[in-house]
């Protein structure tokens, strides 16, 4: 396992109350190093923090991860299903139905 791969996998894991579900997939091209996290849906709230401040410290601790590897490292955050974005948005369909028109 990767530098990169442990240290996220490990901080994710200290955050959340859920450890079991944590999932990080580790992908490389040419743009760099892709961690891919998905974690409970429960967990969402923890790994993304107030305003995104939680999410966007572990971007740059593993920018800085990255740094000693010589390497370009980004981390995506999987929307789990049934979370809050995939209920926000409506069909076109819903959206003329709430309407009463």
């Amino acid at each position: 396992m990767e530098r990169d791969h442990a240290f996220i996998e490990y901080v994710v894991k200290a955050l959340v109350d859920n450890p079991d579900a944590v999932n990080v997939v580790r992908s490389v091209d040419e743009m760099g190093v892709l961690l891919t996290l998905t974690v409970h849906p429960d967990d969402m709230g923890k790994i993304i923090g107030k305003d995104g401040a939680t999410a966007k410290a572990l971007r740059i601790l593993l920018r800085v991860v990255g740094m000693k590897n010589n390497a370009r490292v980004n981390l995506k955050i999987n929307e789990p299903v049934g979370g809050k974005r995939e209920r926000e948005f409506k069909s076109v369909d819903e959206a003329v139905d709430g309407l009463g028109v």
